[in-house]
């Protein structure tokens, strides 16, 4: 590794806007931005990738690898990426800063506690959970009424029995009351650290977050409580991007960290401006598949920030097309020409939807040792005849070397004149439910939704507040197009279901909860964790 303040020096960045941590990562200076402000921006390019599946896809992996080959092809370029959550680190996933010879660094300190930015977020949460308990327990002026507080408690951790629980029990302990969990990465002060402009845009976006309703029904907030000045002294480095570095040195801004599939799955809108004053090129990336992460940086982070991505990158592998096309994760080693032909129609109905946003899109081919030289052709040639560029992509193997291709090919695209045509799916004018609609018909491509109870009791107060102007965030199983997770491929003339409604005022969107997702993860039958040992250096291993 190459001191962090070299990598800033390489960047552009002097000393002075670096708040160290260590000789190896570093915070960025509101100073910095003073001085790149009136700099022209880089072109923005998203990374995404077709459901994800247990083979795993490699979309970090691209993001980092392609950055290293851009900038051995003499392209400037800047990595843009979320922070890991300790959930999925230590439960189903691991670690979550690439591999191989694409990886950013220090890698398990990354993953594990960083900077602390998701530590500050999470006691900036429960701050606001003991202040609304603490509140009604001194005489409840605001007149809260117990049963509709919406504000939950949260931690960096997969623990399901934390779903629901019931506060308040014994003498003097406050009002008894249900609650329960989320993992922090589900708060909606992530998603607001993610939407801010600035630490002042942070303070107002704090105070408009809902904690729930008073006894005539009237909506309560954070600013109502007198907890946003203490929320922010908490939030006041983590509103700070982290500079890092990848295997080969290249400058990677790592800042947040919200889920796709319950969240809007973006890096900040600080680093990622950071990066586009800094670099000629910015590749990011967001969560699970373009059904979810794509869809929510283009509709909620590009619309919020004014961003304009000028490509998207579409990660695939052979494995992960041949299991949209019914092949078990035992078997997916095996050739099966016929169940990779039928999952071509998962990475074909990305392509389309990508094309919505009028955004020019290129394959990343990321290849796995043991893929059949045959099936590489077929998706090649899948794509050729769809009109879409493509290039196989070996930087886990091969660092820089391995993506030269496929920086060629996005070097080809954004040098083209008719790239720049971005706009969201959707209009801010209309309703919710018709927000709504139009993600499911046409992005997932059902065919009507299914509002439960609750979800139109949600409907009501949206339309009684006036919220119609707000954005959709869905969360939704990620492994399918549907709310089924088993429904692989390319579904289509489905119900999608709703099951509620929640608002997430400060980050201006209504988070959609359908089918059975939850936003309190569990651990797997053999979570990471259990593969961790610590040497008598300190050393961790098995956290990749």
């Amino acid at each position: 590794m190459r001191l962090i303040t070299e990598v800033a020096s390489a960047a552009g960045i002097s000393e002075e806007h670096l708040e160290l941590y260590g000789k190896y990562k570093s915070k960025l200076a509101p100073t910095l931005w003073d001085e790149l402000k009136h700099k022209p921006d880089g072109k923005l390019v998203l990374v995404t990738a077709v459901n994800p599946t247990p083979a795993g896809e490699g979309k970090t992996l691209t993001t980092i690898g392609l950055s290293q080959a851009l900038n051995a092809a003499g392209v400037k370029t800047v990595a843009a990426l979320r922070e890991p959550s300790l959930g999925p680190c230590l439960g189903m996933k691991g670690g979550a800063t690439g591999g191989g010879k694409a990886q950013i660094v220090p890698a398990d300190e990354i993953n594990l506690h960083f900077t602390g930015d998701i530590h500050a977020v999470t006691s900036a949460h429960n701050l606001l959970s003991a202040m609304i308990d603490n509140h009604m327990f001194q005489g409840n002026v605001l007149g809260l009424d117990p049963q509709r507080i919406v504000w939950k408690r949260v931690m960096d951790m997969n623990d399901r029995s934390l779903r629901s629980i019931v506060t308040g029990l014994g003498d003097g302990n406050g009002t008894v009351r249900e609650s329960g969990f989320q993992i922090t990465t589900a708060s909606e002060i992530m998603a607001v650290l993610c939407l801010c402009d600035n630490l002042a845009d942070l303070k107002l976006r704090l105070g408009r977050m809902l904690v729930g309703y008073d006894q005539l029904g009237q909506p309560v907030t954070a600013k109502d409580l007198g907890a946003v000045e203490a929320m922010t002294a908490l939030l006041k480095e983590a509103v700070k991007p982290n500079l890092v570095q990848t295997l080969e040195g290249t400058p990677v801004i790592v800042h947040g960290g919200p889920f796709a599939n319950i969240a809007h799955g973006c890096s900040s809108v600080i680093g990622t401006r950071y990066a586009l004053k800094l670099g000629d090129v910015v590749v990011t990336e967001a969560g699970f598949g373009a059904d979810l992460g794509a869809e929510k940086f283009m509709d909620i982070k590009c619309r919020q920030a004014g961003l304009a991505p000028s490509a998207a990158v579409l990660v695939v592998t052979v494995k992960s097309l041949k299991y949209n096309g019914g092949v078990r994760k035992e078997e997916l080693y095996a050739g099966n020409r016929e169940a990779l032909l039928s999952g071509l129609s998962n990475m074909e109905r990305h392509i389309e939807n990508l094309g919505k946003f009028g955004v020019p899109v290129l394959v990343a081919l990321n290849h796995f040792e043991g893929d059949a030289p045959s099936e590489i052709e077929e998706v090649l040639n899948a794509c050729s005849r769809l009109g879409v560029p493509a290039a196989v992509s070996k930087v886990w193997a091969e660092g820089s070397a391995g993506g030269l291709g496929l920086a060629a090919e996005l070097k080809k695209l954004l040098d083209r004149e008719d790239a720049g045509g971005f706009a969201p799916l959707y209009e801010d004018s209309l309703d919710i439910p018709s927000k709504i609609n139009k993600i499911v018909t046409e992005i997932y491509r059902g065919a009507e939704v299914a509002f439960s109870p609750a979800a139109k009791r949600s409907l009501a107060i949206i339309e009684r507040l006036g919220l119609q102007q707000l954005q959709v965030c869905m969360a939704k199983t990620p492994y399918s197009f549907s709310d089924q997770p088993r429904l692989l491929g390319a579904p289509e003339g489905f119900t999608m279901g709703v099951r509620d409604i929640t608002l997430s005022l400060g980050a201006g969107f209504a988070v959609v909860i359908t089918g059975n997702i939850v936003t309190m993860p569990g651990l797997p039958a053999n979570p990471a964790a259990e593969g961790l040992s610590v040497d008598e250096d300190g050393v961790i291993h098995g956290l990749m």
